[in-house]
């Protein structure tokens, strides 16, 4: 099959902007007439700072990220945050989390390592189909920060509201970022592996308050400290640079579409359509519930593993690929990221469509 032939469900890494893998492709073999491939040039270089610095500049601005918030390009992914938060700003004491899925179940497990873990709220026994309530939270008089995951790919939910708290906010938005206007300054840190609506896989944005840098513990490794990173722009060593390249030319496709606000209208238009089917099928039932939903990543099954694994093959003959669910979940999930066109989702249901049909 043909680039033109497939829509990429993946959860990630998954589906980029057209212009910004072309664009990528067209100076592969010669970056900006250095006659150097950006994989290539050194991460010191006035060449590369250019990138790096524009990559910050358009996100603090499409993020309206304040200047209280310095913003980090790391390496590591999301498990190395699991760490660098409690390192940072745990010390010692308690951080609430908030258990609504398989990361945020991991993030707490680590953050144990080096202080106390309260879990303020699970949605375990349910198996993860809802988000909490804010009156569902159970909140620490004394916590140093309260943790959640936005939005929880695997089971397919996410947080529709900014949790209120007396401590500082750390969240992770590996899965949604840019895909809704949020206010920064009301948090403390947030950070995201870019391989979902950013750039390929090995970059890490992180957002903090550098009010909060310099408490890590004294174990804290030079690369986990946020005060250090903040300190030497982050390059304390060599940074995922052609991750860092392809995020610039992603915000620059961001920014062409008409910026946060019209991803957030796509988003819901995307995800509509995949739940107002779901919501009237007789052989495909959505996970999550309403009001809980995530607009990034929709899960759904039918009433057998057969029929489930039938569905994905049939989809992929179709062009349709990456519709397996998590080995943990089962189903099926449709991961529909900014980069996903309304198209993809309009033949994804007609898919369902047929399937029904078929199996009803």
């Amino acid at each position: 099959m043909n680039r033109d032939q497939v829509y990429n469900f993946a959860p990630g890494p998954s589906t980029m902007p057209e212009s910004a893998l072309k664009t990528a492709a067209a100076e592969m073999l010669n970056f900006r007439g250095s006659g150097m491939s950006v994989m290539e040039i050194s991460h010191r270089s006035a060449l590369f700072q250019e990138v790096f610095d524009s990559a910050c500049l358009k996100l603090r601005r499409l993020m309206n990220v304040p200047d209280t918030h310095e913003i980090l390009l790391l390496q590591g992914g999301a498990t190395t945050q699991f760490a660098a938060i409690p390192m940072n700003l745990l010390e010692g004491g308690t951080a609430d989390y908030a258990v609504t899925g398989n990361f945020s179940n991991k993030a707490a497990e680590e953050a144990g390592k080096y202080g106390t873990v309260h879990i303020a709220a699970t949605t375990k026994p349910t198996g993860h189909d809802r988000i909490p309530t804010q009156a569902e939270l159970d909140l620490s008089p004394d916590a140093k920060y309260f943790y959640y995951c936005a939005n929880n790919t695997i089971y397919g939910t996410e947080w529709q509201y900014v949790p209120e708290t007396a401590s500082t906010l750390a969240c992770d938005m590996s899965s949604d970022i840019l895909s809704r206007e949020v206010d920064v300054s009301k948090f403390g840190l947030i950070y995201a592996g870019a391989q979902k609506n950013m750039a390929p896989a090995g970059l890490t944005v992180v957002i903090v308050d550098k009010r909060l840098a310099g408490r890590e513990l004294p174990i804290t490794p030079k690369i986990l400290s946020y005060r250090t990173m903040i300190e030497t722009g982050s390059m304390l060593n060599t940074p995922p640079c052609w991750c860092i390249y392809m995020l610039d030319l992603t915000l620059d496709w961001v920014i062409k579409e008409g910026g946060v606000k019209a991803m957030d209208e796509r988003k819901r238009e995307r995800a509509g359509m995949l739940y107002d089917f779901l919501d009237n099928s007789k052989v495909l039932h959505p996970h999550a519930l309403p009001g809980s939903r995530s607009f990034m990543n929709v899960t759904f099954r039918t009433d057998s593993p057969e029929l489930d694994a039938a569905f994905v093959k049939g989809a992929a003959e179709r062009g349709l690929l990456n519709l397996k669910g998590h080995k943990i979940a089962g189903g099926m999930r449709a991961s529909v990221y900014n980069a996903m066109p309304v198209e993809g989702a309009k033949a994804l249901v007609e898919y369902m469509k047929e399937f029904e049909v078929r199996n009803a």
